[in-house]
């Protein structure tokens, strides 16, 4: 192979598995900058490049939890160098004068940038984004380590942040998997008195591990009468994209408290509007978050020691840790 191709993984034709590929070596236009990626998270958001779903035009590199280095850089390119760590999640970039970017709203700019939708994701050994896109890696972060913080690691922080719930509070996570053991484990080192869901004993001493305060098995009952018998919770967050269990949870809301939703299902949430009316309680949802984000999530991450727990897997394997990321422990990250 020549130094102008790389090895790559494309999604070429919709509902198809991901096919090995050698691509060239994309560069960098004006305002764009190239990385050599290191590690690649794998993450069931994937699922929009593999069906062609939100208008992608196959063939596409999948790939949007990309952490790196900096390759090279286009013109008009100011904010990075050559050699800088950087990381490429879900968010693709804002366009800077849409209404929303103009009220500094950048993660709902009306552009709707996907990195791996709009343009070719991490799933190669390089690839080209525009520079707002980019989120500086701390060096306390190893880069497996820091690609599924690049969405799985924003969203939860992000979502957790912006909750509502102050230090003290009880917060409750619901689901112990991906995205919810690194939730427990922000939601524990931002002071939340945090309650772990899950079905089934098999992930209570996990989670105690990472800093739940208290457990609740869901298979032994409603979790939101469990969670009300402990006071009730000013902020629950949902990893699990199951839309009843989902409405359960609403009776475990303190007053004022809110179920923030990260993961969805198919099916419409029933709640009880007595539910939100006596006691103000909401239910809302979450979006990942801009480049900024991400550097926050990281730092904060680095800070305290917040880390995902990741099985890594070469490139070519990619079709088959796709297939299995489930039974990964937490997150499955390729290495190219």
């Amino acid at each position: 192979m020549s130094q102008s191709t790389m090895r790559a993984v494309q999604a070429v034709e919709a509902g198809k598995p991901f096919e090995a590929a050698e691509l060239p070596v994309p560069e960098p236009g004006p305002g764009q900058v190239r990385v050599r990626v290191r590690a690649c998270g794998v993450c069931g958001g994937e699922n929009v490049v593999r069906y062609g779903l939100l208008g992608v035009r196959l063939p596409r590199v999948p790939g949007h939890e990309i952490a790196g280095e900096v390759d090279a850089v286009g013109p008009g390119v100011t904010t990075w160098q050559v050699g800088d760590r950087a990381g490429i999640g879900w968010h693709g970039g804002s366009c800077h004068v849409c209404d929303p970017c103009r009220r500094g709203d950048f993660a709902n700019c009306v552009e709707g940038r996907v990195v791996a939708v709009t343009f070719d994701g991490g799933y190669a050994e390089y690839t080209v984004a525009p520079q707002d896109a980019l989120a500086r890696i701390p060096d306390a972060l190893s880069f497996e380590e820091a690609g599924p913080l690049m969405c799985a690691g924003i969203t939860t922080f992000n979502a957790l942040r912006h909750s509502g719930a102050g230090p003290g509070d009880t917060v409750a996570v619901q689901g112990i998997g991906g995205l919810g053991h690194l939730a427990v484990q922000f939601a524990d080192k931002m002071g939340f008195r945090t309650v772990a869901i899950n079905r089934g004993r098999t992930k209570e001493d996990l989670s105690r591990r990472l800093g739940a305060d208290e457990y609740i098995d869901s298979e032994e009952g409603s979790a939101g009468e469990a969670l009300a018998k402990l006071g009730g919770a000013a902020a629950v967050l949902s990893t699990v994209g199951h839309s009843p269990s989902q409405a359960d949870l609403v009776q475990g809301l303190a007053p004022n408290g809110r179920l923030v939703v990260i993961a969805t299902g198919q099916e419409p949430i029933s709640v009880n509007p007595e539910l939100l009316v006596f006691g103000r309680r909401a239910v809302a949802g979450w979006y990942s978050g801009h480049a900024k984000d991400s550097e926050e999530a990281m730092a904060f991450a680095a800070l305290k020691g917040v880390r995902p727990m990741v099985e890594t897997h070469p490139l070519d394997q990619a079709e088959t840790v796709f297939q299995t990321m489930n039974k990964a422990k937490y997150r499955a990250v390729l290495v190219p």
